[in-house]
C-alpha cells in the first residue's frame, strides 16, 4: 500500500514510517519544506525498507491512505490545503486538540474532536479514521521496542476502521475498533489525561490497555 504521512519528518510521524516501511509498505513523509522531507526521508531508510519524501501535497496525492500528524494548531489548515488531493481516500487523523501550556487539560475544540472536523473539512468522500492518539512517539522512534498499548480506532466506515486496525498488527500494536467518528470526542479527551499521568507518576509512555476482550 502506499502511504503518505504529513508532518511525518516529526517523531510520531517517523516512527510510524519507518514501521510501516518495514512491514513492506511505499512509505512517502511529507512536509511543506519538500527538501526537508527528502532528507529526513534519506535518514529513515534502511535495505529493504526505503522512505521517500516530497511536499505534503504531492506525497498524499500519489497514496492510497493518508495519515495526518501535525499540531492541531496546524491542523485545519492543512487539511484545507490538501482537502482536493484528499479525495476519495482513507485519511488517518492523530491530530488532539492539545492547547499549550495547558496540554494536561482535556480542551474540546468548537467541532468537538479534531477527526470530526476533519471530516467536515475533507467531506463525505474521504473516509476519516481516528487513531493512534495514546501511543508514545518515544516508543515508536524505536523500531524494534516492543510496543504494549492498545489502539482505539473508531469512523463511520467499517471497512476503513478495519483496514486501519490491520495496519496497526503491523505496527506492532493491537487495534480495537471503538466505533463511529463521533466517539473521537473520547479518544482524543484522554490524551491530556495520559500526558497528566506521565507528569504526576514521573513517567514517559502511559497508554491504554484493554481487558476483557479476546486476542
Amino acid at each position: 500500500m502506499k502511504i503518505a504521512i504529513v508532518g511525518g519528518t516529526g517523531k510520531e510521524g517517523r516512527g510510524l514510517a519507518v514501521r510501516w516501511a518495514r512491514a513492506g509498505h511505499e512509505v512517502s513523509v511529507g512536509s511543506r519544506d519538500a527538501e526537508r522531507a527528502r532528507e529526513k526521508a534519506a535518514e529513515m531508510s534502511a535495505p529493504g525498507a526505503t522512505v521517500t519524501g516530497g511536499d505534503n501535497v504531492t506525497v498524499s496525492a500519489a497514496a492510497d491512505l493518508v495519515l495526518i500528524s501535525v499540531p492541531y494548531a496546524a491542523h485545519a489548515e492543512t487539511l484545507q490545503e490538501l482537502r482536493t488531493a484528499l479525495q476519495g481516500k482513507i485519511v488517518i487523523d492523530i491530530a488532539v486538540p492539545l492547547v499549550p501550556p495547558k496540554v494536561t487539560q482535556v480542551q474540546l475544540p468548537a467541532g468537538q474532536s479534531a477527526a470530526m472536523e476533519a471530516q467536515e473539512i475533507l467531506g463525505a468522500s474521504v473516509k476519516v479514521v481516528a487513531a493512534l492518539h495514546h501511543i508514545s512517539s518515544t516508543q515508536l522512534l524505536g523500531p524494534d521496542a516492543q510496543l504494549e498499548s492498545d489502539v482505539l480506532v473508531c469512523g463511520d466506515d467499517l471497512a476503513a476502521r478495519d483496514l486501519v486496525i490491520g495496519l496497526c498488527a503491523q505496527l506492532g500494536l493491537r487495534g480495537l475498533d471503538a466505533g463511529v467518528l463521533r466517539n473521537a470526542i473520547a479518544l482524543e479527551s484522554l490524551t491530556p489525561v495520559l500526558l497528566h499521568m506521565n507528569k504526576r507518576y514521573k513517567g514517559h509512555g502511559a497508554g491504554l490497555k484493554i481487558v476483557g476482550i479476546p486476542s
